[in-house]
């Protein structure tokens, strides 16, 4: 295994064809250990790739690739393949599971189609999501905004909402989990108070992660995560009241995560996750709330092809897919109460 410095093992991953991926980072990898994770920092055919390992009673290990490897055409990703499946082998591995950031077309379908791969269920959520582009200067992002969007942040201001980045302290974590949980309740699952302070706390240090709120009238009516790592940077958590008391409050919250990621060197925004392209407009998606303020940014959806397993050992992977997973996965929350993965 490739043992490096969390900054040198960072450089490599943005070295990579995509140019890096948070969900890559040393950071995120060495927050996974709580969750019974063991990091691999490994190069493959010059390729950076961050592996979280995880034994499974029975079968073997079961390694994780999160937004990754970082190949950005199915032909890298066809040159990368026979790589990790030989160390795979070697490491007493029965199945990876990887999620590269390839754009999703009907080519590259048909090409990733001859991969032998096993399409599954994406773990992170920006499988499909909206991206802006913070090459210009603000005026010009600014402009290119979505009508709705300049007029959301516009409203804010002349209303009196404030936002500001924050420390990361304990007080203002919890008050950023309360927010999360509440705009969490009845729509989706969220983590321990514990995960998201070491997360958001970890990051912050490392001088990749920042806190934010947005305040009305004293009081803080959302609140916002953001991430930068190389030139991307990405909207990481995001949670405001129920009660609309401040219109345009996670706008203008937003609009101070994209000047922070400016001045971090960021190029290319990610609001991370958002109904695929052909359900964005789909009244019915669980997700089309989330989606109408995302595309009030830019109105395009991004696809990537989501998430595969390369199957190593057959017949475990036929008990892992068929039985153990979803055993694992219900286990695992009866216990802690969060994602196996």
């Amino acid at each position: 295994m490739t043992k490096t410095s969390n900054p040198s093992w960072n450089n490599l991953i943005i070295s990579n064809p995509d140019q890096g991926n948070v969900f890559q980072s040393a950071e995120f990898a060495n927050i996974k250990r709580r969750q019974g994770w063991l990091p691999r920092f490994e190069t493959v055919n010059n390729l950076a790739i961050t592996i979280l390992e995880k034994q499974v009673f029975g079968l073997g290990k079961l390694w994780y690739i999160p937004k990754g490897p970082g190949a950005t055409s199915v032909e890298e990703l066809a040159r990368v393949k026979p790589g990790i499946e030989s160390l795979a082998r070697k490491s007493g591995v029965f199945a990876v599971k990887i999620e590269p950031e390839i754009i999703k077309n009907e080519t590259n379908l048909e090409q990733i189609a001859q991969l032998d791969l096993i399409p599954v269920r994406p773990i992170q959520p920006n499988f499909s999501t909206v991206l802006l582009d913070l090459s210009p200067d603000l005026d010009t992002i600014m402009k290119n905004l979505n009508q709705k969007g300049r007029h959301a942040i516009r409203r804010a201001e002349r209303d009196g909402v404030t936002a500001e980045s924050v420390e990361s302290n304990d007080q203002n974590c919890q008050i950023m989990y309360d927010l999360l949980a509440e705009t969490a309740s009845g729509s989706f699952g969220i983590r321990s108070f514990d995960y998201y302070r070491e997360f958001w706390q970890s990051f912050n240090k490392a001088g990749m992660g920042q806190l934010f709120f947005a305040r009305f009238e004293g009081r803080v009516v959302a609140a916002a995560y953001a991430l930068n790592m190389g030139s991307k940077s990405t909207y990481k958590d995001g949670a405001s009241i129920r009660e609309r008391t401040a219109y345009g409050a996670s706008h203008l919250l937003q609009w101070e995560v994209v000047k922070w990621s400016k001045q971090q060197g960021s190029t290319l925004h990610d609001l991370c996750g958002a109904p695929p392209s052909d359900q964005i407009n789909n009244p019915d998606h669980p997700h089309y709330g989330i989606g109408r303020f995302k595309t009030s940014f830019n109105k395009s959806v991004t696809d990537y092809v989501g998430a595969y397993d390369i199957v190593i050992r057959p017949l475990a992977y036929k008990l892992w897919s068929q039985i153990g997973e979803k055993l694992a996965l219900r286990l695992y929350y009866r216990r802690h109460r969060e994602s196996y993965y």
